[in-house]
């Protein structure tokens, strides 16, 4: 596959984040004549709302590989990627590896590649809740740890990394959800009505393993749900984890009398719902950002984000599963103007990423 003076670059997915952030680069990669980029997907989502779905949206191509690597315990799923990705890796022969984000997916093919002594670049580098409890920190360190080229979102990201003594092969490119976040400005009312999405409500995303996975923060939060669609309409496309996890606690009868429930929902839908919206309320890195780009307000149901950036101004605000808090949040977030500042770049951060895979990278 390593014919001629085509570099190949090597990219690893395996979660929707990371087909979002894929489509950005894929597409001004697909303009250079001299680099091919081989796709791997492991699998980690793999039903057609969670993955097919965006690679057709998105106008991706399929991926050339799919490991078919979903379930099991972080370690299994971990391993049993790794193992995959090197295989895929040493039949390849790129000139370089790209991952994504903060996945199992990430962290598997970081260590491949760096294990097979070949450049890693890291999309979305430097950032930090710091709470080594999420598995997404630990995923998202070690994996700037093993990269050569460390592509940060904001300036925060550089000084972090630099605070941890990397500073070689660190480039503040801005952030690449920014640069498809800014192709949209309105919301498309056939895709509302398609969704039965509310207009003026509140848009709802809960997927992390912190809430899902403990029953008495879950409760807390489809309590304080169940409170906040008193006062607006809800909309929470449900993500399947959380979805079994809701009927697992016997709270998932409740929650759809009193909010639209809905099976996941594709990227260019979610663009439509969120500026349709008054107020979102998520446990997602990157439905915080888009948030704050759609200046909607944000109310957080973690107890730290790794978007710091995002609290400025009360764009965002981070209220934990406590209903009280939450409660509080929400009122203070309606009375709230969003008004971003250039954090996150100026829309042209695939551009630059693929100029440093260019100048970094040549063929083995």
């Amino acid at each position: 596959m390593a014919a001629g003076k085509t570099r190949i670059i090597a990219t690893i997915v395996g979660a929707r984040p990371q087909f979002i952030k894929l489509a950005a680069v894929n597409h001004v990669l697909r303009q250079r004549s001299g680099m091919t980029e081989v796709v791997i997907h492991t699998g980690q989502h793999y039903d057609d709302p969670m993955s097919a779905a965006f690679f057709r949206e998105l106008d991706l191509p399929e991926p050339a590989i799919n490991l078919g690597v979903s379930g099991g315990g972080h370690g299994r799923m971990t391993g049993r990627m790794l193992e995959a990705i090197e295989a895929a890796l040493v039949e390849i022969k790129p000139a370089g590896v790209l991952v994504y984000g903060d996945t199992n997916s990430t962290l598997a093919g970081a260590l491949a590649a760096a294990k097979l002594h070949l450049p890693v670049a890291h999309v979305e580098a430097g950032l930090r809740s710091f709470n080594k409890a999420m598995p997404e920190e630990i995923n998202r360190r070690l994996a700037d740890h093993c990269a050569d080229l460390l592509f940060c979102p904001t300036r925060r990201a550089v000084d972090q990394l630099r605070s941890e003594g990397v500073v070689k092969g660190v480039h503040f490119t801005g952030d690449v959800m920014y640069d498809l976040a800014r192709r949209f400005e309105r919301p498309d009312p056939q895709v509302l009505r398609r969704l039965d999405a509310p207009a003026g409500g509140a848009l709802v995303t809960l997927h992390r393993q912190e809430n899902t996975d403990e029953p008495r923060r879950l409760a807390a939060l489809a309590e304080a749900l169940v409170a906040l669609s008193r006062e607006l309409p809800v909309f929470f496309p449900l993500h399947p984890r959380t979805r079994a996890a809701l009927k697992r606690a016997g709270l998932f009868k409740a929650l759809a009398a009193a909010c639209r429930l809905a099976e996941p929902i594709g990227y260019i839908e979610l663009q439509s719902v969120l500026r349709a919206s008054r107020l979102v309320l998520t446990d997602s890195g990157g439905l915080q950002k888009e948030a704050y780009f759609a200046r909607v307000p944000c109310v957080t149901l973690r107890d730290e984000t790794e978007w710091p950036e995002t609290l400025e101004g009360g764009a965002n605000r981070v209220a934990g599963a406590s209903p009280k808090r939450i409660r509080r949040a929400v009122k203070e977030a309606l009375a709230t103007r969003v008004r971003p500042k250039r954090r996150f770049g100026d829309g042209r951060a695939a551009e630059r990423i693929v100029a440093w895979l260019e100048k970094s990278w040549r063929t083995p």
